[in-house]
C-alpha cells in the first residue's frame, strides 16, 4: 500500500490544484495526497509503447496525454488521480479547450500500468472507481504477465493476452494488437 500523506487538518481540491509541480507527483482524494508510484523500466517502456501506438490514432479525435491530474468524484468526495494514459475525446472537451489544468470531464478511457509494489486488487478498486465517476472504458496494464483487463460499466472485465487484439465500439477505428505493446 502506498502511504498516504495528510498535510494537518487537511487540504482543500483548490489548494491541492495550486500546488507547486516538481518532480513527484501526487494524487488527492477526502483532504489528502497520496505519491503516485514512481514508475520502473518495465512500467516506463510499458508507457512509451502505448502513448507511440495510440497517439496516432487519437490525434484527429481527442486529447491524449500521459500523466495528465483529472478532475473526479470518488464517493461524494473530490478525486484527482493521475492515469497513466487519459484520453478525452473531441465531443467531451472541445478540440478549442487548451488549458494547462486538470482535466475537468471525465475521460472516455484511462490506462493504468501496475507498478511494483500495487497489486491487482488494488488497481481494479481504483478502475471500479474511475467508471463510477463516469470513465467509459479502464485499461489496466500488467507488464508481468503480459495481460490487459478493460473495465466497462455494466459488465464483467475482460482479460486480453499477448497474442490477441483489443478493439471497442467506445474508440473507433483503433485496434490495439498486444503483440506490438508486450514485445521486447
Amino acid at each position: 500500500m502506498v502511504p498516504t500523506v495528510s498535510p494537518p487538518p487537511s487540504l482543500s481540491l483548490a489548494a491541492f490544484l495550486a500546488m507547486p509541480q516538481g518532480d513527484q507527483g501526487w494524487e488527492f482524494y477526502e483532504g489528502a495526497i497520496a505519491p503516485k508510484m514512481a514508475p520502473k523500466r518495465i512500467h516506463a517502456g510499458l508507457q512509451k509503447k502505448l502513448l507511440q501506438i495510440i497517439d496516432l490514432w487519437a490525434i484527429d479525435r481527442g486529447h491524449f496525454y500521459p500523466e495528465w491530474a483529472v478532475l473526479l468524484t470518488r464517493e461524494g468526495q473530490p478525486w484527482v488521480p493521475v492515469p497513466d494514459l487519459t484520453y478525452v475525446s473531441f465531443e467531451r472537451l472541445g478540440a478549442d479547450w487548451l488549458e494547462d489544468e486538470a482535466c475537468p470531464v471525465a475521460p472516455d478511457w484511462v490506462i493504468e500500468i501496475i507498478s511494483p509494489g500495487q497489486s491487482f486488487g488494488a488497481m481494479t478498486a481504483k478502475a471500479l472507481a474511475y467508471l463510477n465517476a463516469g470513465v467509459l472504458r479502464v485499461w489496466v496494464v500488467d507488464g508481468i504477465s503480459q495481460t490487459i483487463t478493460v473495465f466497462c460499466p455494466d459488465t464483467l472485465p475482460q482479460i486480453y493476452g499477448r497474442e490477441e487484439a483489443i478493439a471497442d465500439p467506445v474508440l473507433p477505428g483503433l485496434t490495439l494488437p498486444l503483440e506490438r505493446v508486450f514485445s521486447a
